[in-house]
């Protein structure tokens, strides 16, 4: 699964409060410890305004579901079986997406324990993962919304003693074939959905602050001893 990130640009970037991406700019200050229901930079193309980042709310809320309180479950899709389930199926032929991100949180399960690492590209780039997005239009007691999820698949050599699924990388030569709007029928995408290389990867055990979504800090980065988070790591039911 993946239900944390970190977004905060290419390692050359000086202005806090921009996000180049794939030739597109928004507004957005650098974050390390995102989560779903946030509204969060996504890369889409359409006919009528290419390529573009947009903001939208983590969690895809399909357009005929009756309550916007499903996205909190649908977070991640299965790449799978994502072309069959009625709550992808569609985006996944008309909607999809790339979601940036500078490396993803998994939990290792130690015992009664979990253990957060930070997992990343080796050289510490931005990177983005195939996701989906959709338009839900509303009701009496709840505004349209833009929502999206992101793809999973089975975890590499790296990540799987860590977690048994991963988000699906997408290299920067396959962007296009991913977004491409004419392929309405998600042809010959299959391949893409895979899990990345483990050698161009690299993880570490990093701080259980990162448990909770309100510490956003840049040290939550830092390497830390598994011996130090299991000493300060909570019973499991007090975690996640």
């Amino acid at each position: 699964m993946c239900g944390r990130y970190a977004l905060y640009g290419p390692k050359s970037r000086k202005i806090r409060d921009t996000l180049e991406f794939h030739g597109a700019a928004i507004a957005f200050a650098r974050h390390y410890n995102l989560a779903p229901t946030q509204a969060l930079p996504v890369y889409c193309m359409d006919a009528a305004h290419g390529g573009r980042l947009v903001l939208m709310r983590w969690g895809l809320v399909p357009a005929w579901a009756r309550d916007p309180a499903i996205g909190a479950r649908l977070n991640n899709a299965r790449a799978e079986s994502v072309a069959e389930k009625p709550s992808f199926r569609a985006a996944y032929r008309h909607r999809r997406c790339l979601v940036p991100m500078n490396g993803f949180y998994e939990w290792q399960r130690r015992g009664a324990r979990k253990l957060p690492y930070f997992v990343q590209m080796r050289d510490g780039e931005m990177f983005a993962v195939a996701g989906l997005y959709e338009y839900w239009p509303g009701n009496a007691t709840a505004p349209p919304l833009t929502t999206f999820t992101v793809l999973t698949t089975e975890a590499n050599a790296l990540v799987q003693p860590i977690h048994d699924r991963m988000p699906v990388i997408v290299p920067p030569a396959a962007y296009e074939a991913w977004l491409d709007p004419r392929n309405d029928h998600a042809r010959g995408l299959e391949s893409l959905l895979q899990p990345y290389p483990p050698e161009a990867m690299r993880a570490h055990p990093v701080s259980s602050r990162v448990n909770s979504v309100c510490d956003d800090d840049a040290a939550l980065l830092d390497a830390e001893p598994v011996s130090a988070i299991l000493e300060s790591t909570p019973h499991q039911g007090q975690l996640l």
